[in-house]
C-alpha cells in the first residue's frame, strides 16, 4: 500500500503528467486528460503497492485517458463553424512554444509518445517500452527518431532559429 499523501503525488508529478498529456493530445485536450488521470489515480492509489514507480504508473494512466479522449473525440461530430485554427494557450512559459507543439503534433504517434514519456516525463526507456507495448530498444529508437524530426523542424523554422 502506498504511504505518501495523494496531494503530494499531485504536486510532485502533476506538471510532468500535464506535459505528457499536452504532447500526446495537444493543448486543447490536455487539461481534461490530466484531470481524468488524477481522478482515476486517486481511486486506485490506496491499492498501489509500496515502492511502485509512481511516475510511470501515472503516465500509464494518462496514456489510457488520452486514448479514451481520442476515441471520444472521433465519435463526436463537430460543426465546421466552431473549429478554431489553433487552440489558445492559457499559460505563458516555455511549454507554450507554438512551433514546438506544432512540430510535436506532426510526429507519428509512437514517436510523439516516446518523446513525451522519456524526455518530458523522464521515464527510462524500459518503462516507455512497457507503456507503448514494445521493447526498450524500440522505445529508444522511436524517441531518437522523434527527436531527430523535431530538430529538423527547428532548423526549418525561422522563428525558432532566432529564439535559440
Amino acid at each position: 500500500m502506498a504511504t505518501q499523501p495523494f496531494e503530494e503525488i499531485v504536486v510532485e508529478h502533476g506538471p510532468t503528467v500535464l506535459r505528457v498529456c499536452r504532447a500526446v493530445l495537444g493543448p486543447a485536450d490536455a487539461e481534461d486528460a490530466w484531470s481524468e488521470t488524477f481522478l482515476a489515480a486517486m481511486q486506485a492509489y490506496p491499492r498501489l503497492e509500496s515502492g511502485s514507480n509512481i511516475e510511470a504508473w501515472l503516465v500509464t494512466i494518462a496514456k489510457r485517458k488520452a486514448i479514451d479522449n481520442h476515441r471520444r473525440r472521433v465519435r463526436l461530430p463537430v460543426p465546421l463553424e466552431t473549429i478554431d485554427d489553433r487552440p489558445c494557450a492559457r499559460t505563458s512559459n516555455v511549454d507554450d512554444s507554438h512551433e514546438l507543439w506544432t512540430a510535436l503534433e506532426r510526429l507519428p504517434r509512437k514517436q510523439r509518445e516516446a518523446v513525451a514519456y522519456h524526455y518530458l516525463a523522464g521515464l527510462p526507456y524500459a518503462d516507455v517500452g512497457a507503456i507503448l507495448g514494445n521493447s526498450e530498444s524500440a522505445a529508444r529508437r522511436a524517441a531518437a527518431d522523434g527527436i531527430k524530426k523535431l530538430r529538423e523542424a527547428y532548423r526549418r523554422t525561422p522563428n525558432l532559429k532566432e529564439a535559440r
